[in-house]
C-alpha cells in the first residue's frame, strides 16, 4: 500500500483517508486491534456470552476494561448488546454480520500463530 493510500467506503464514491489522524475508520481500527478489542471479538465468534461469561473467557481482563471496550465495539456497530428485562438485568453480547466478517481474519491470525509455536511443557 503506497503513501497516502485510500480506502473505498461501503460501496460509496466517497473515500476514507485512512493515513489521516481524523479520518473514522481509524478509531475503529484502534478499537478492533486494542489490547482487548482483539479476544473479545474472537471469544465471541463462538457463541453469544453474557458479560460475565466474556470476562471469564478472557483472562486478566478488568470489569471496566472489558465494559469499556464493549461499549466502544458496538459503537462502531461489530457486537451487539441485548438486556434483558430481569432483576438484575442480564446483558448478552454478540457479533453482528460486520462484526463476525471482521473478526474472520483476527481468529485466522491467531490461528497461524499458535499452529507456529512450539509445543508447550507440561507442567
Amino acid at each position: 500500500m503506497g503513501e497516502g493510500a485510500q480506502l473505498t467506503q461501503g460501496g460509496t464514491n466517497a473515500r476514507y483517508e485512512v493515513f489521516h489522524t481524523d479520518c473514522p475508520a481509524r478509531d475503529m481500527v484502534d478499537h478492533v486491534t486494542s489490547r482487548w478489542g482483539i479476544w473479545v471479538l474472537i471469544s465471541l465468534r463462538s457463541s453469544d456470552l453474557r458479560f460475565f461469561e466474556l470476562r471469564d473467557s478472557i483472562q486478566g481482563v478488568s470489569e471496566k476494561m472489558l465494559a469499556q471496550t464493549l461499549r466502544a465495539l458496538v459503537k462502531d456497530g461489530l457486537v451487539w448488546r441485548k438486556v434483558e428485562p430481569t432483576t438484575p438485568p442480564q446483558v448478552t453480547y454478540g457479533l453482528t454480520g460486520f462484526g463476525r466478517d471482521v473478526s474472520e481474519p483476527l481468529t485466522d491470525l491467531f490461528d497461524r500463530i499458535t499452529r507456529r509455536l512450539p509445543p508447550r511443557e507440561e507442567r
